[in-house]
């Protein structure tokens, strides 16, 4: 067993668990789903961030340039940001995958306030903890946010990596796929094209091209150092934990018919 084998086998519980979460069966109607992308809406956010944070130290962005001592890695960060942070959608205009998923709560009646006031906030005070400590934000959608910033200011990229490649479950487009092709039979008037367009796009992307090179990734910045491939793997786990919480709060605020108004 290689270690990317021995890594996926350390994860597996909490993989199943994200996968067989109750979640999935309470999206039922629109209003489920809009429920749903008003806190599902934070991790489309933060993962830029993630995103971000292994182009500084994978890549060069600053002046003057040296080549980084990863050019495989490099690679692979440069080809998601293209995507990421401006991909082509479906009305012709480049767009990053967060403003994409913002136009399509817009379209289906989604209320966008609560993630962009949290923006807004964010960029006057300049510091997550405190934009945190004064908004109405669930607690364990706090506590994701958190960690995925926790994990970013430990500076060192194969953390930043493994919360990236393994706790980003790129199985759950799959399964929302067959979510929203059910509601929209079944409520034909709400129009989800926007909606359906992102979750194929990350489909496409993930399966096909990015995911099979970030497993790459992580294996050349872990090498044959044990510690790092241990560190990657409670990183990799705590992220998974960290998801799961989300979607207990997601489907906790459904069941309660709470509308998310930070």
């Amino acid at each position: 067993m290689d270690k990317i084998q021995k890594l996926t086998a350390h994860i597996a519980k909490e993989r199943q668990h994200l996968l067989e979460h109750h979640l999935y069966k309470k999206i039922r109607h629109i209003d489920d789903l809009r429920k749903f992308t008003e806190r599902h809406v934070y991790a489309v956010w933060d993962f830029m961030s993630l995103l971000k944070a292994l182009q500084i130290k994978l890549t060069c962005v600053s002046v003057p340039w040296f080549a980084s001592a990863f050019p495989t890695t490099r690679h692979l960060i440069n080809e998601i940001v293209l995507a990421e942070e401006s991909d082509l959608y479906l009305d012709g205009r480049r767009l990053s995958h967060f403003e994409m998923y913002l136009d399509a709560m817009q379209d289906m009646g989604a209320s966008t306030t609560g993630v962009t006031s949290f923006i807004a906030d964010l960029q006057i005070t300049g510091s997550l903890e405190n934009t945190l400590h004064h908004s109405l934000i669930d607690k364990q959608i706090q506590e994701f946010l958190k960690f995925t910033f926790e994990t970013i200011q430990t500076g060192e990229p194969h953390k930043i990596a493994a919360a990236f490649t393994f706790g980003r479950e790129d199985l759950i487009p799959d399964m929302f796929m067959s979510i929203l092709g059910e509601i929209q039979q079944n409520f034909p008037e709400t129009d989800l094209r926007k909606l359906l367009y992102y979750f194929n796009r990350h489909i496409e992307l993930d399966g096909n091209e990015h995911g099979p090179l970030a497993l790459k990734m992580v294996a050349e910045l872990a090498g044959n150092d044990p510690t790092k491939w241990q560190e990657m793997a409670d990183v990799a786990k705590e992220a998974l934990r960290k998801r799961v919480m989300l979607w207990d709060a997601i489907a906790c605020g459904i069941d309660n018919d709470l509308d998310f108004l930070p």
